[in-house]
């Protein structure tokens, strides 16, 4: 490897190089996953791991009443000093979803996002999330009558169908005919749920017929499948990241930085992180049994570099109560390193 003296360093053609360098750097994103990457989640990531520029926040329904001080308490700036969010609103009907956009709006938020693509069965059954996808008239009246009244810009998170992969196809000529800010597309049918292969020729078919911007989101879970899908979609600069960031939260400085921290550091880290957000849900969740099920729902995800991680995960959801949970994250996390 060349040595750079302290002179080229400072070089402007140095500079420049790093800029553009650093201007090709793709755009991650951290994926809305429910009852996980809540506030104090995203508020507390970024102290711990780089790399990620955004994050969806689990899905709002439009159809509940959502007073004021509770949106302002879960997503005024004050309380959402982490990752850039943007909030995720589900619902199929347009004048619900304008109310709760227009008070996002009006609390700081520029952007929101519509959540086409939960595959989840209740979800599906009151015709929302993936629900919808099969109904492009639906979707088309919706957004006849939601844009236009919105404050916000609109991007939209969305599956290839519900069980059709073809539905997409059908949207695209719909979502082109609106001022779209983008489309995060899993290239999944809802009906696979998160099960079988991500369909990559329909993604490319969608980056062809899309006049908007593509996110691409699904089963980016190494650095080496994010180096296949960005060699073969090379257009493609935005990522979501969602399971595999949530196992490896390490993952999105290795895509970016190509460097991998040592396994006993990223050990004291993750236990730093785990600790942190002991703490902070401690102090808002009532009750010891609570706060246990809250942090097993972490090791649900977290941890998938570990070694031993599926004997990790039997342990901790072997306790029931607070004491018996921290003894036993004390000794992994102890033996670990």
């Amino acid at each position: 490897m060349t040595k750079i003296t302290e002179s080229a360093k400072s070089h402007p053609r140095n500079n420049d190089f790093d800029q553009q360098r650093i201007s090709k750097l793709p755009i991650l994103y951290l994926a809305p996953l429910q009852g996980m990457t809540d506030r104090i989640y995203r508020n507390l990531f970024p102290l711990y791991f780089k790399g990620v520029d955004l994050a969806v926040a689990p899905f709002l329904s439009a159809t509940k009443s959502i007073k004021p001080g509770s949106l302002l308490r879960d997503y005024s700036p004050d309380q959402n000093s982490g990752i850039p969010t943007i909030p995720q609103i589900m619902s199929s009907g347009p004048d619900d979803f304008t109310r709760l956009a227009n008070a996002l709006f009006d609390i700081g938020y520029v952007e929101v996002n519509w959540n086409l693509g939960c595959p989840f069965r209740m979800v599906v059954k009151k015709g929302r999330g993936a629900g919808m996808l099969c109904y492009p008239e639906r979707i088309e009246a919706f957004l006849e009558k939601a844009v236009p009244a919105l404050k916000p810009k609109l991007s939209i998170k969305l599956r290839l169908g519900l069980k059709d992969p073809d539905d997409v196809l059908r949207l695209l000529p719909i979502f082109n005919r609106f001022p779209l800010q983008e489309l995060i597309i899993h290239p999944r049918t809802g009906a696979q749920m998160y099960e079988g292969n991500v369909d990559l020729d329909r993604f490319g078919k969608c980056l062809d017929l899309s006049q908007h911007r593509l996110v691409y989101n699904g089963d980016v879970t190494t650095v080496e499948t994010y180096e296949r899908l960005a060699e073969r979609f090379g257009s493609v600069h935005r990522w979501m990241i969602g399971r595999g960031l949530l196992g490896n939260p390490f993952l999105a400085e290795e895509i970016k930085f190509q460097a991998a921290r040592p396994y006993a550091e990223k050990v004291q880290i993750l236990r730093a992180f785990h600790d942190h957000l002991f703490a902070e849900y401690s102090q808002i969740l009532s009750g010891p049994a609570h706060i246990t099920n809250k942090m097993k729902e972490f090791w649900t995800y977290s941890g998938s570099f570990l070694k031993d991680r599926e004997k990790i995960r039997k342990q901790i959801n072997k306790t029931h109560h607070r004491d018996a949970y921290i003894a036993a994250v004390r000794n992994i996390f102890e033996e670990l390193v």
